[in-house]
């Protein structure tokens, strides 16, 4: 109901609008006030015209201009009062027709205003439809792909349930992916509170924290990073930040030591290998060999195998791997893991080769000599 007196109020609004200055003003004659307006100077023209007609007449009687003069100065003073009669005739007659405009576009402004408003709402609009707020229709269509109506509809649950963790961690990627940086921290922030510390949760923080103060490592997004290596060693995002803080700080040599071991532990067909790569080219540090492992395409054909296929697929891995280190020798972690791989096949001999060949290529370097000896010692390889 009250749609409807709003719709009323406005149309009604409408025609006044459009009548108000076709208004005829109180107190005016039948004719329009522009009409005796327009007419006024012709009349006045014509009372002077015959005052001067009588005025030659005079003059005439009393000798005081000659015939020929009267008749010529008569014949002008007729010319003019005919002219005066014409205009005087013509602005009545213009008046007429702007007052019957008007009145044709009062009646159209009364009756084609609602006609058209009320014809267009009956084929574009939803007449026979109620109210439907926000809420009811999140509540009506729960599958609503819209991402505003989504995020919405997350706020009102967590303003209703300020200590559901998980909603928190639920919209504080949708908001970083939008561009709420802020809102992103804070929701992250309060999933750790509600839901413990995890890697995840802790580079989700710190990476809002970054987008936040336009890409600088800050002393928070630093600390959520240490938390979630401190979590996960192996935290490949939390390595790469940690590394790129060492960077800003003015400290390369660190950053390359940190991008370097990234590197190594990388598989070769990993999406952030190549930002580990520039990182170490940015640092003027040399960019190591990845890990060599098995593709995910390997990982899942593994599942379908036999016990004797799984075993000759491992094996080929293995003999890839010291392929490569036979070309290039300066992945002491791929040495390693040689060393290992050999170890569990059970060629003992092809271990031994391993750890003869790591320690000719590590000669020089005490440090590298020293994990070989280790783990040659651990494996039953001789030291």
């Amino acid at each position: 109901m009250s749609l409807w007196i709003a719709i009323t109020l406005m149309t009604g609004a409408a025609i006044l609008a459009v009548l108000w200055p076709l208004r005829v003003r109180r107190g005016a004659s039948a004719e329009p006030a522009g009409n005796e307006v327009a007419s006024e100077p012709a009349l006045a023209d014509l009372a002077v015209y015959r005052d001067q007609l009588a005025e030659i007449e005079r003059d005439r009687a009393s000798g005081l201009i000659g015939a020929a003069e009267g008749e010529a100065a008569r014949t002008e003073v007729a010319r003019r009062i005919l002219r005066a009669s014409a205009e005087a005739e013509g602005a009545v007659g213009a008046g007429g027709n702007a007052d019957r405009r008007r009145r044709v576009a009062a009646v159209a402004g009364l009756v084609g205003i609602p006609l058209i408003a009320g014809s267009l709402y009956i084929a574009l609009g939803s007449p026979g439809y109620g109210p439907q707020p926000l809420a009811a229709r999140l509540e009506a269509r729960p599958e609503q792909s819209d991402i505003a109506i989504l995020i919405r509809k997350v706020e009102s649950h967590l303003e209703a349930n300020p200590q559901d963790g998980r909603g928190y961690e639920i919209i504080a990627p949708i908001y970083a992916r939008i561009g709420r940086l802020d809102d992103a921290a804070r929701a992250w922030s309060n999933a750790i509170r509600l839901l413990g510390s995890t890697p995840q949760r802790q580079t989700g923080l710190g990476e809002a924290l970054i987008a936040q103060a336009g890409g600088v490592v800050t002393t928070d997004a630093k600390a959520a990073f240490a938390a979630a290596l401190a979590a996960d060693p192996k935290d490949p995002k939390a390595r790469y930040f940690l590394g790129l803080a060492a960077e800003q700080d003015g400290q390369p040599q660190q950053a390359a030591a940190i991008w370097s071991q990234l590197a190594a532990d990388t598989p070769a067909d990993a999406p952030w290998l190549g930002l580990v790569q520039q990182a170490l080219a940015r640092v003027g540090a040399p960019v190591p060999a990845p890990a060599a492992g098995p593709s995910a395409a390997e990982v899942a054909a593994a599942g379908d195998l036999s016990p004797e296929q799984r075993q000759q697929m491992v094996r080929g891995m293995v003999d890839r791997l010291s392929a490569r280190l036979a070309q290039n020798g300066d992945d002491l972690d791929g040495w390693l893991r040689l060393m290992r791989a050999w170890t569990v096949l059970g060629e003992a001999d092809k271990a031994k080769a391993a750890v003869s060949d790591a320690r000719t290529h590590f000669a020089r370097d005490d440090g590298a000599l020293g994990r070989i000896d280790a783990l040659a010692r651990e494996l039953g390889l001789g030291s």
